[in-house]
């Protein structure tokens, strides 16, 4: 009989177990989609200047020329190392003493803001942060009373000899470069790659 019993509950139980079964609802969620949309950063740079006439000017002693190059960062462009490489060819050697220093008798200084960068000859370097609606721009030159935006110094005792000694003509040039900020912790790292 206990077995009867037994048997019987058993079908009892997998006949119930079966009915529930077909009707058993699980515990489930769902999220809502999470969409990410990528978009390409991007840098870009200008150099200019903004008096054509003065590409070609004359050193004349005791008159400053005019020399504004201007390097334009772009608005939207990322966070960046701005380099600008300087480079004289055939410029006039003679020098002078003022202040105690001894200057180049036609002469130049670059601009506030920019950091000659270590073993390299003529480049320097500044750090630019992203600015989504204005250009920035930098003047390279250092400029004077006179020349607020750059300019090159022909001294006053330049004599006419060592102008007669400036056989070929001198010619200073610039180039600007930019390299992204984020990857390089350093104006050098980034440099390397820029120059390549």
């Amino acid at each position: 009989m206990k077995k009867k019993t037994l048997a019987l509950l058993l079908a009892l139980v997998l006949v119930f177990g079966a009915a529930v079964g077909g009707t058993i609802a699980y515990l489930t969620d769902k999220t809502a989609e999470v969409k990410n949309t990528f978009t390409v950063g991007n840098i870009s740079i200008s150099l200019s200047e903004t008096t054509p006439e003065n590409k070609q000017a004359k050193i004349i002693p005791g008159c400053d020329i005019a020399k504004d190059p201007k390097v334009t960062v772009v608005a939207n462009s990322e966070t960046c190392w701005l380099f600008v490489k300087v480079e004289e060819a055939n410029w006039p050697t003679p020098t002078e003493t003022v202040g105690g220093n001894t200057v180049r008798k036609v002469n130049y200084a670059i601009a506030d803001g920019w950091t000659a960068l270590e073993g390299q000859t003529g480049v320097y370097y500044r750090s630019v942060n992203a600015d989504a609606s204005n250009d920035q721009y930098f003047y390279v030159l250092k400029g004077d009373d006179t020349h607020t935006n750059g300019v090159v110094t022909v001294s006053e005792n330049l004599t006419k000899t060592e102008v007669s000694d400036i056989s070929t003509s001198p010619t200073l040039a610039f180039t600007a470069y930019a390299c992204q900020k984020s990857g390089f912790d350093t104006a050098a790292a980034a440099w390397t790659e820029v120059s390549k």
